[in-house]
């Protein structure tokens, strides 16, 4: 109940959010039930069903990875002294957290449920002549548990993954005693009250660690790239293989296997481990040579927010390869793309933009008291918007070219 009176006494920027999680596993359903009407209709083509199914999981990444940055930005997950007085402490709003994207995502299952359900006639008439109902096994009986089972994985994922981002870290939060000062000065204080008898109960005290410790260096640079290089040799070697090597995946040319997606997922997880470090170092880059006001605004700006935009920023680097990569494939031909895959593609595509965008966001919100820091000391606004915009230039500046290089190699084996 508390959950739903924090939900609708949201923003609409919030609202908008949750809206958006909800189509996106609208749409993530809607794929897994398409891949099980094909399991259904065509039950002695089994390794067709695996690969479609396999098909479903990178919407379903995406569709989770969203929810889980809608779950942080939302403003009912983050911790008040109101909400700390009535016993809602860190776990109990990681618990929140989880329940409303696990709402937002029911939300969205359900409405794949009613539109396979539609299209199959179970409904009503038979849409589009009938040709839906074909594709959906509409002849069989929907088997219960198959589709529970289906509809259930973007709830339970998004909801593990917002409470794995949101749980407490760093020891209790409330409770608890906190020993603080040094010396003769030390004392200990309740969590939310003070070491002076005298004080008010719900003064917060003086805090253990007044200045917040640097933001440390990405490490995972290396990782990331080998990690890159690994997904292009696997597709390298899959798709020089013929097809015989394996079946092939919808929506793409004959030559194609199930190898060519699992190159394209270790290229994605490879370019998500090195985005905090090529952020970190584009911030550095700003920072080189005499930087000024602007430039070294910028520039500690990237490097504090790096951890949090690099890896969606390596993902929408990953996807926009992988579009280049198809766009060069057919060039000179017109692909037969049928619908379903147009889906997972806007799924995937739409998902990865709304989790950065989503992220910057966050980023937006916890640089407010500096924000606010800044202009109180007389920092003119276009001091600020001169820092957005170079920041932006020096992210495109770093990973343009990146992008732009990974997709001529992930190219290059699908054209031979």
């Amino acid at each position: 109940m508390l959950a739903l009176r924090l939900a609708r006494g949201a923003r609409p920027a919030v609202q908008l959010r949750r809206l958006l999680v909800a189509v996106a596993s609208a749409g993530t359903g809607f794929l897994l039930l398409c891949a099980l009407g094909f399991a259904m209709g065509h039950p002695h083509d089994s390794s067709g069903a695996v690969i479609r199914l396999a098909w479903c999981l990178a919407p379903l990444a995406a569709t989770v990875q969203f929810a889980v940055a809608v779950a942080r930005t939302d403003p009912a997950t983050r911790p008040r002294p109101g909400l700390f007085a009535i016993g809602l402490g860190p776990g109990r709003l990681m618990l929140l957290a989880a329940i409303s994207t696990a709402v937002s995502c029911t939300l969205g299952s359900l409405v794949a449920l009613f539109c396979v359900l539609h299209l199959r006639g179970d409904l009503s008439g038979l849409p589009f002549d009938g040709e839906a109902a074909e594709l959906l096994a509409g002849n069989r009986p929907l088997p219960l548990a198959a589709t529970l089972t289906l509809l259930a994985l973007v709830p339970i994922a998004a909801s593990l993954g917002s409470a794995l981002s949101l749980r407490p870290r760093g020891g209790r939060q409330s409770g608890a005693r906190t020993t603080y000062g040094s010396g003769g000065q030390a004392g200990t204080t309740e969590a939310g009250g003070s070491a002076r008898s005298d004080a008010h109960p719900d003064d917060p005290g003086p805090p253990e660690h007044p200045y917040p410790a640097p933001t440390p260096t990405p490490t995972g640079l290396p990782w990331g790239v080998a990690v890159l290089a690994a997904g292009l040799a696997v597709e390298t070697y899959a798709s020089r293989s013929g097809p015989a090597s394996g079946p092939a995946l919808p929506g793409l040319h004959a030559g194609g296997s199930a190898g060519v997606l699992l190159g394209w997922a270790l290229t994605t997880l490879g370019l998500a481990m090195a985005g905090p470090a090529l952020t970190h170092l584009s911030g550095r880059l700003l920072l080189a040579v005499r930087p000024g006001a602007v430039r070294l605004l910028a520039g500690r700006i990237l490097m504090e927010e790096a951890g949090r935009i690099g890896r969606p920023l390596g993902v929408v680097c990953a996807v926009t390869s992988g579009a280049y990569a198809m766009a060069a494939l057919y060039a000179d031909a017109r692909p037969e793309i049928g619908p379903l895959t147009v889906l997972g593609v806007l799924l995937v595509a739409g998902c990865a933009v709304g989790t950065l965008l989503t992220a910057a966001v966050e980023a937006r919100q916890d640089r407010t008291d500096t924000t606010a820091a800044l202009l109180g000391l007389g920092a003119p606004a276009t001091l600020l918007r001169g820092a957005a915009a170079l920041r932006a230039g020096a992210l495109l500046a770093v990973l343009g070219p990146l992008t732009w290089a990974i997709a001529g190699l992930a190219a290059v084996p699908l054209t031979d």
